[in-house]
């Protein structure tokens, strides 16, 4: 995030809105942007002692960033009351006149995202690394146990066919990226085996269930204390649908020393549980068939991977920051090879 992007928040028009909607009184302080997000901006303060995160859409908006924001305060209010760590939600500004876009207010969460740094003792105890791991893990188990109606979001997007979508609706994402000029065009390997392997394979039986949409490292805060999760964030891409997803993308997101394109820690973290128990301590806290979780590896590779490849488009069309675009495009084309690590080879059913 750039520091211009303050310029972007009228404070006045902000302390109108928060006192209009009983949000705390008295001036802002302590008024921080925090590191990190590539897609939103952030925006810490405090107001009467109490710390808040507003979060509002990039510069250069996407014709769906304000439904992203309305969306991500409809899953917070959701998740309240749930066994899911999640920021609360405070309040949700849809006036445009305010700051000229969607946002929302949450509490501030205490707490570390591994990314940017890892405190001590976090950063010299492997029983701490490892408790991190597997309380990301238990933080999706405990998602894939909310029932959308009971949590109000039985609206939220559309389960049926929602699997069988997968495939043709990321191919199209990444064909719409031809409309930002400068993009090249997508320089990924193995994409059409890839997709074809999706399809060859897909389960034929799934459970619906709210999905994140982009669980990793990056979208978790840590207790420095506990090396526990405070809080899951970013929820901007939640929906209904398969949340065996959610696992497939903490397996293909998972820090590998040997692959340094891939977003990873800000440290060294060799305490961290591997690929096999991750999967294993799912399965302790989920009746899910985890039979097929190779498939949803491969497709959180492809679906991250398209994500990913189209900030590097805007920026190529100078609508993100330059070496943003091009550090996810790395990602990118290395979550496609981790994809054919996967699959091993030439595109070919293994059965349902």
């Amino acid at each position: 995030m750039q520091v211009s992007d303050l310029d972007l928040i009228g404070f006045g028009r902000l302390l109108s809105w928060l006192d209009e909607n009983g949000i705390s009184s008295g001036p802002l302080s302590d008024v921080e942007q925090l590191s990190g997000g590539t897609q939103n901006i952030l925006v810490r303060f405090t107001r009467g002692g109490r710390s808040y995160v507003l979060r509002r859409p990039p510069r250069y908006k996407r014709d769906t960033s304000d439904e992203a924001m309305r969306r991500e305060a409809a899953v917070l209010a959701g998740l309240a009351g749930s066994d899911v760590p999640h920021p609360r939600l405070v309040g949700l500004c849809t006036d445009q006149d305010v700051l000229g876009c969607v946002f929302l207010v949450m509490e501030g969460v205490s707490g570390f995202t591994a990314t940017t740094s890892v405190p001590e003792p976090v950063a010299s105890s492997a029983a701490l690394q490892r408790a991190m791991g597997l309380s990301m893990v238990d933080a999706l188990a405990a998602l894939g146990r909310v029932d959308p109606a009971g949590a109000g979001l039985s609206g939220l997007g559309r389960p049926e066919g929602w699997l069988e979508r997968q495939v043709p609706r990321w191919r199209a994402q990444l064909e719409s990226y031809q409309t930002l000029r400068g993009w090249p065009g997508p320089d990924l390997p193995g994409l059409d085996d890839v997709a074809d392997w999706l399809d060859a394979n897909r389960p034929a039986r799934w459970r619906p269930g709210l999905v994140h949409g982009d669980f990793h490292l990056g979208n978790v805060m840590f207790d420095p204390a506990t090396g526990t999760v405070s809080a899951v964030v970013d929820w901007e891409l939640a929906t209904q649908g398969d949340p065996l997803l959610d696992l497939g993308h903490l397996l293909a997101s998972w820090p590998d020393p040997d692959e340094p394109r891939k977003r990873g820690a800000a440290v060294p973290l060799p305490g961290l549980p591997g690929r096999d128990e991750l999967v294993a301590r799912y399965a302790e806290g989920s009746d899910r068939d985890l039979a097929h979780v190779d498939w949803y590896h491969v497709l959180a590779c492809f679906r991250l991977g398209i994500i990913l490849e189209g900030t590097h488009a805007r920026a190529r069309a100078g609508k993100a920051p330059r070496d943003i675009g091009e550090r996810l495009h790395l990602t990118a084309q290395a979550l496609f090879e981790g994809a054919l690590r996967v699959i091993g080879g030439p595109t070919r059913p293994t059965g349902r």
